[in-house]
């Protein structure tokens, strides 16, 4: 999904106008024909969609300083461009003054204003990503950091949010690298312990005769090579949080210890002789089925239902396809800035191609490919070829014997890899083909093509109009003129459906 614009302006002319030049750039447009209804929008719920603001000035509602104005004081830090006719500089150094990161004059060109709109998006989302990494490193990252687009993803942060405002322990269950850890540190950031620390540890990886001595500590002398007393991470998280990855990794042993700390709030270091109280409250992860290790006697029963109070579960990044370009922008904009590359985004095809991947690693694999990207791209911009270990993943012998219309190179590299059950929840499968001859052998005629072609265009941009005209590359005009020349309604139930013939 590409980042969206908001268009104000009373002249429904200039609307128009910026609408036009705005998508031709990539973006996404909305519009709003007065300042009342953009300040509503842009401090409402939904103006966490919103990447830019382009502004009039001089509307006779509520003007552009008075939008402006309506913004800092919601807080909201949308970056805004202020439109201003030949003369109106004193407002222009107003408008600057008030919040505003640029400004073009009136009628906008459209390099200028291009220049302008991605310049401001830039700026924004490495001022956000720097805000991010020094929460991270505060221990105060929250659930609102949460890089998400997807509706999979809202009972998560909804039940995250539930999670916050209470101590209940929490068991986070996904695949490995579905972002369980983050959630628990947006949990954590987002609750009463936040100024207390946020100890990780991965179970996993714990030598299993030192898993004792790491979680609970040691004495001095308590064995061998103990030459230092060590407190173990329960009382380093005193007061604060303890998040247990991969708990499902934990030795017998070391399950029933834990137990007890957990059931009566203390732990008994290796070789200590009184019990020390600690205070911590315990979120763990997991990408195991539990409750299966349970009844195999791997997992301790009485443990489980401790750990497992208030469990959440994480989606795969395949159920959120949505969340794939947007975690790709956050991705590319902090390695870019590590990295010291003057890479400013990824290009249609690029996005098109990582939205058709299955991504069995989740996010975790999307940032490590971006991170490839951004090592090898040549220019400023990221295209497919900068992709090269997920175009390898073409299946030559996956096409059919018969004729097809190819698909575009950046979606049918890695469209073998995208294939899910057809009734996978909120995924919109890809047509990998269409087909040129009839059941009788005869070419099939243009306009059954030119039917299918726009049906499956609206159903895989989920009816946005002037997104399906911008990517099919005619006006929305022409578009309409196509639907109805066709039979084709785009409210009817054939093109909600989506349904494209094979």
């Amino acid at each position: 999904m590409s980042e969206t614009v908001l268009i104000v302006d009373d002249d429904p002319v200039q609307r128009r106008l910026l609408e036009a030049m705005v998508q031709r750039f990539g973006y996404q447009a909305i519009t709003a024909e007065g300042g009342d209804k953009a300040a509503a929008l842009l401090t409402g719920p939904e103006g966490a969609s919103v990447d830019c603001v382009v502004l009039d000035l001089v509307m006779p509602d509520l003007d552009g300083l008075g939008v402006l104005a309506r913004m800092r004081e919601a807080g909201c830090n949308t970056p805004v461009i202020v439109q201003t006719a030949h003369g109106g500089i004193d407002n222009v150094v107003s408008a600057m003054r008030a919040g505003a990161a640029d400004f073009v004059v009136k009628p906008a060109g459209a390099e200028r204003l291009q220049v302008s709109l991605h310049n401001a998006i830039a700026t924004r989302a490495l001022a956000g990503e720097l805000q991010k990494l020094k929460r991270k490193h505060d221990g105060t990252l929250t659930i609102s950091d949460v890089v998400t687009r997807s509706a999979a993803m809202r009972p998560v942060l909804q039940a995250a949010e539930k999670a916050a405002a209470s101590a209940i322990p929490v068991l986070i269950e996904g695949e490995s690298g579905t972002g369980k850890e983050l959630i628990a540190r947006a949990i954590h950031g987002s609750g009463a312990r936040r100024a207390k620390p946020f100890v990780a540890v991965n179970c996993g990886a714990l030598p299993e005769n030192l898993v004792e001595s790491i979680l609970f500590g040691h004495e001095k002398g308590s064995f061998t090579g103990a030459t230092e007393k060590h407190t173990g991470k329960f009382v380093e998280a005193d007061g604060g949080t303890l998040f247990l990855d991969e708990i499902g990794e934990l030795p017998p042993p070391a399950q029933v210890k834990l137990l007890r700390a957990l059931q009566e709030g203390e732990v008994e270091p290796v070789g200590g002789r009184k019990p020390v109280k600690v205070d911590v409250r315990i979120i763990s992860a997991t990408n195991r089925d539990l409750i299966a290790d349970v009844k195999s006697g791997r997992f301790r029963e009485d443990l489980f239902y401790r750990l497992h109070v208030f469990p959440i579960s994480v989606p795969p990044l395949r159920r959120r396809r949505e969340d794939i370009a947007a975690l790709a922008r956050h991705f590319l904009t902090r390695i870019a800035a590590e990295e010291g590359k003057r890479v400013r985004g990824l290009s249609a095809d690029a996005l098109a191609l990582l939205s058709a991947c299955r991504w069995p690693g989740n996010v975790r694999q999307l940032e490590n490919a971006v991170f490839r990207a951004v090592v090898l791209a040549d220019g400023e911009e990221i295209g497919v070829n900068d992709f090269p270990q997920l175009a390898a993943n073409v299946d030559p012998d996956a096409a059919a014997a018969q004729p097809m219309i190819e698909p575009s190179p950046a979606m049918a590299a890695s469209w073998p890899d995208a294939r899910e059950p057809a009734d996978a929840p909120g995924l919109t499968m890809p047509a990998a083909s269409l087909r040129l001859i009839d059941a009788q052998g005869e070419a099939r005629p243009l306009d059954e093509i030119e039917r299918e072609v726009i049906r499956f265009a609206i159903s895989h941009y989920r009816g946005q109009m002037s997104e399906v005209a911008r990517r099919l590359r005619i006006g929305r005009s022409t578009l309409y003129r196509k639907l109805e020349s066709l039979g084709l309604d785009d409210n009817s139930a054939d093109i909600s459906e989506g349904a494209v013939a094979e």
